[in-house]
């Protein structure tokens, strides 16, 4: 560990997760209790302090974490360049009983208490659309990010938002067990139940390890792989923000396909409905007990995840019409339009999101930067993924252009579904909430 790391993790008390997998990890609507649970207050200081809410990890204490020791690396460099003194407020549930992250975030910007928030997309879209946020776009950083964030990340025509990191998910899936029944990686849903039927008829019980916040991914891979890779991208949003095309029928196909999975025993939905991501299916997919996971890009680079399992680890993305299909929503930091630092946050949001600041945090981890000009070489098991994201094949997980809220929205609904509501159910909530969507529309001055 360098000084200025070795500065700020003496000085703190809470961690911060500038990738955004860990705060994606407790990402849609939950139950409302009190917001103080499991909070942790940095003691404020009387000089250029400036205030940052964040999800905390709850990780094996033991263990090196890279996500938190880059972003304190470039935290650090602000603190230095600007003399600033950058406090962290942080939160995390401690089971889906407890009010969620994304919920506490939400509370906590309305509410004024914080300068620098690190958020989800459906928070950011939520916030970005009551005029709650700052609007970025004129930091010198700015200049540099790759298309993709800025349409991600631009709610009414401001950007609201800027991540440390480009998230995508993919399977990750044990390659010695495909090998062992002679299987070749899943293209397409039919590849992928067939490898499912497979494994399952040679003993292993739950081929697809699951939790209640990512399986909205296989979802929005099948809904958006022609939308995002056909070549009629605006038009199709466009369509779908007017009415004259139907949320619900994008949806269908892969809420059919989940349902597949539930019912052949491929997840174990009850399980998956009250878990945590890679707590509950994490240890079994080490153990090699069950082949296939799915899971956030940084996920493959820290130990407290899958860095270091003991066979052979292929990410890959996710079945759909296109074949193997990345899915990357976006997250961010923002600033509350009424920041009490808002000066000294700009100010430290430029550094921490400079390319230089990128590039040492990119190489920690090995992440795909929001910078243009930032790249580093990903880890081997990372490759596939990588080289579809290179070839610009992914759908986005959150698109700030859409009129309903993707991320957030979809892994809601697809809750209902594991707890027992049929695909019916699941689409005529995506048509009220397309409906509703209309209604604000035609009201809005």
């Amino acid at each position: 560990m360098n000084n200025k790391t070795a500065k700020i993790s003496r000085r703190l008390s809470s961690v911060c997760l500038g990738a955004a997998a860990v705060l994606l990890l407790a990402s849609c609507g939950g139950q409302h209790n009190d917001p103080g649970l499991n909070m942790i207050i940095t003691q404020e200081q009387d000089i250029r302090l400036v205030n940052l809410f964040s999800p905390m990890e709850k990780t094996d204490p033991d263990a090196d974490n890279t996500a938190r020791t880059a972003c304190d690396i470039t935290i650090a460099m602000a603190e230095e360049k600007l003399g600033v003194t950058v406090a962290y407020r942080t939160y995390t549930a401690e089971d889906h009983q407890d009010k969620t992250y994304d919920d506490v975030a939400l509370d906590r910007v309305r509410s004024n208490m914080d300068d620098i928030y690190l958020l989800n997309p459906d928070t950011i879209l939520t916030l970005g659309s009551e005029d709650l946020l700052m609007d970025l776009s004129g930091l010198d950083c700015a200049k540099n990010l790759r298309d993709v964030v800025k349409t991600a990340n631009t709610v009414n025509g401001k950007l609201v938002a800027v991540p440390q990191e480009v998230v995508a998910y993919g399977l990750f899936v044990n390659k010695d067990m495909f090998d062992k029944y002679d299987l070749a990686l899943p293209e397409t849903p039919e590849d992928f139940l067939e490898c499912c039927r497979i494994f399952k008829k040679n003993g292993i019980e739950t081929p697809v390890g699951a939790n209640r916040w990512w399986l909205e991914t296989f979802v929005l891979a099948q809904a958006y792989a022609d939308l995002y890779n056909g070549g009629n991208t605006e038009e199709e949003i466009e369509a779908l923000n007017s009415g004259e095309a139907k949320y619900s029928d994008y949806m269908r196909p892969g809420f059919e396909f989940l349902q597949k999975l539930i019912d052949f025993g491929y997840i174990d939905a009850r399980k998956a409905y009250v878990s945590e991501a890679i707590e509950a299916e994490g240890p079994d997919f080490l153990a090699g007990k069950t082949p296939i996971v799915m899971a956030y890009w940084g996920a493959a680079n820290t130990e407290t995840a899958y860095g270091k399992p003991d066979f052979n680890l292929q990410v890959i993305g996710f079945p759909s019409s296109r074949g193997q299909m990345p899915v990357m929503p976006m997250t961010g930091f923002a600033i509350g339009r009424d920041a009490e630092h808002a000066e000294d946050a700009l100010l430290t949001l430029d550094v921490i999101l400079s390319d230089e600041a990128l590039l040492a945090y990119a190489q920690v981890n090995k992440v795909i930067s929001p910078s243009k000009n930032v790249e580093v070489e990903c880890i081997p098991a990372l490759k596939p993924l990588s080289d579809k994201i290179k070839e610009n094949v992914f759908v986005l997980g959150s698109n700030a252009s859409m009129k309903v809220e993707q991320w957030g929205n979809t892994c809601l609904i697809v809750r209902k579904l594991l707890n027992g509501a049929t695909v019916d159910e699941c689409m005529a909530e995506f048509d009220k909430l397309q409906e509703e969507s209309l209604r604000s529309q035609s009201i809005t001055p």
